[in-house]
């Protein structure tokens, strides 16, 4: 059986609701929040971050000519702005690179959970100007969570260690303002035995444990 071939396709980013909605109002939609802010600047970095958006994918914004050494046939590959924002392109191409990084190189084959930590408003202000008090933040997390890893860990026999990778978010599903932490850890602990790391599981947490959770994370 022949391998599917593979072509690239410009995905034509102008045809998009999306796209039309953001070159259409996006100035407007400055000056109304201008107004509404007694005429304070409008940040710069969203400014660059819509810019870039609205020349992602556009062949006059840029190119690359490629050619097949066997057939000679030539395709243009526009750039891409590579943002981390709200691009759909740029975002799930970096989500499913990331996701195979993770998955073939970072976590090991066993049992992973994740583990959310969301802010009241009045934190999230503070931690987005501040990555000082995200790195704090987030070290509280982390510890509080693993001790309870290695806690659940005790009661199956088992002395050893957790491990986690963590994503700060910095905005929710509406382009909102909204810092706040996805954390994998690993469901269990790693002991070694015989010279070896042997990992062990645990049950998950109850909803009171994950009560007890909280309350260490707040204080």
């Amino acid at each position: 059986m022949q391998a599917a071939q593979q072509s690239y396709e410009r995905h034509a980013p102008e045809n998009t609701l999306l796209y039309q909605v953001i070159q259409e109002n996006f100035e407007s939609f400055v000056k109304e929040a201008q107004r509404k802010t007694d005429s304070r600047p409008f940040p710069l970095h969203v400014y660059q971050e819509v810019d870039d958006y609205l020349k992602c994918g556009i062949l006059a914004y840029g190119f690359t000519r490629i050619q097949c050494e066997s057939c000679r046939k030539e395709k243009l590959v526009s750039y891409s702005c590579k943002r981390r924002g709200f691009c759909p392109s740029c975002g799930g191409r970096r989500m499913n690179e990331v996701a195979a990084h993770l998955v073939d190189s970072v976590l090991p084959h066993v049992a992973v959970r994740q583990w959310v930590l969301s802010l009241p408003f009045s934190v999230r202000y503070l931690l987005s100007y501040n990555p000082f008090l995200v790195t704090r933040v987030l070290s509280i997390f982390m510890r509080v969570v693993s001790n309870w890893y290695e806690k659940a860990g005790r009661k199956n026999g088992a002395v050893g260690k957790t491990g986690a990778i963590t994503f700060v978010q910095r905005s929710g599903s509406a382009a909102n303002l909204n810092v706040y932490f996805h954390s994998l850890f690993v469901d269990g602990v790693y002991a070694i035995k015989n010279d070896k790391p042997v990992f062990i599981p645990v049950f998950p947490p109850s909803d009171d444990e994950i009560a007890v959770l909280v309350q260490r994370i707040n204080v």
